[in-house]
């Protein structure tokens, strides 16, 4: 990366060939402190392989723990530098793949705003999915605090967990940075984050400072995808469940008026499916593949062959005599 951090994905071949024969590529970004080793990322991706899909799937930076920061800076919640450099990676080394973008949770956000950036980021782009993100940080804060669905229980385990790859990786971030006159971590009190128990303390205290935001408003306002949504051309699934423990109801407003407002857009609204479970089978031993697997096959799978039924058809026009 241009300020010397090292970006890792992996990459799964495909298992069977596709239902329309085509060559395509699942460019897939995890939820938060996520990587290609987590079991719900596992599940999908054996799927989609034996659907004939190839898998890249990003490695969240700082987010492995057997892989040093090679610079002052992790992950955060909308930065897309990470996985626009594997994207454009698999568009280099795989010219003829077409590319299907997909988003968990946090990764929701990151792939769609990717998209909304730049025109150029859609090229080669047959449909992007999102599952399960808030799409707004600034009210998605606001709601962390509260305590109907636990809420407030699971922004406090989420906290833990990211303090703890914070303070592992605290050479690379706090003592090495104090000698880059570039790096914005110098002046973080790292005493701070022992005690924090939300993910609005950490941003504060950290992940802010990476890109130099000077308040939090300013961070969550330039990190979210809610502003380059309207930007998106490509067929687009948005995918939420109500009883998501993490993203409150007031915040699907904005994809369902999306939705309302572009033809290429879709929200998928579920009853029940908590935050990237959407389980099957017994309550007590649910089926390892879910729902939300199965989703997102069959939409990629209808809009490949919707797109090849297209180009046939433009072909058909081209070469019929006129009349």
């Amino acid at each position: 990366m241009p300020d010397e951090a090292t970006a890792t994905f992996d990459l799964f071949e495909p298992l069977a060939e596709t239902a329309t024969g085509d060559d395509v590529t699942i460019v897939i970004c995890p939820g938060i402190a996520n990587h290609s080793e987590k079991q719900y990322i596992r599940t999908f991706v054996d799927y989609a392989q034996k659907n004939g899909y190839r898998c890249a799937v990003l490695n969240h930076l700082g987010a492995l723990p057997n892989i040093k920061l090679t610079a002052p800076r992790m992950f955060t919640y909308g930065c897309t530098w990470e996985f626009g450099a594997m994207v454009n990676y698999i568009k280099k080394t795989l010219p003829e793949s077409q590319l299907v973008v997909v988003g968990f949770s946090l990764g929701g956000n990151i792939v769609c705003k990717y998209l909304g950036e730049s025109e150029l980021n859609q090229e080669r782009v047959s449909c992007c999915v999102s599952l399960c993100q808030g799409y707004c940080a600034l009210r998605a804060q606001e709601t962390f605090m509260w305590w109907d669905h636990c809420r407030r229980f699971y922004n406090f385990l989420m906290t833990d967990n990211l303090k703890k790859i914070i303070l592992a990786h605290r050479k690379e971030l706090f003592e090495d940075a104090q000698s880059k006159k570039s790096s914005n971590l110098k002046d973080v009190d790292e005493s701070r984050l022992h005690t924090v128990t939300s993910l609005n303390q950490i941003d504060e205290i950290v992940m802010r400072k990476f890109h130099g935001y000077d308040s939090l408003k300013e961070y969550y306002e330039n990190e979210s995808c809610a502003r380059h949504l309207h930007k998106i051309n490509v067929p687009l699934l948005l995918v939420n469940a109500a009883d998501d423990p993490l993203v409150h109801s007031s915040l699907l407003k904005i994809p369902q008026s999306l939705a309302e407002k572009k033809e290429n857009a879709m929200f998928v609204l579920s009853r029940h499916g908590g935050h990237l479970g959407f389980f099957e089978g017994a309550v007590l031993f649910p089926e390892p593949l879910t729902w939300m697997d199965k989703l997102i096959v069959e939409y990629v799978n209808a809009i490949c062959q919707w797109e090849k039924n297209k180009l046939q058809c433009m072909k058909a026009e081209q070469t019929s005599p006129n009349e």
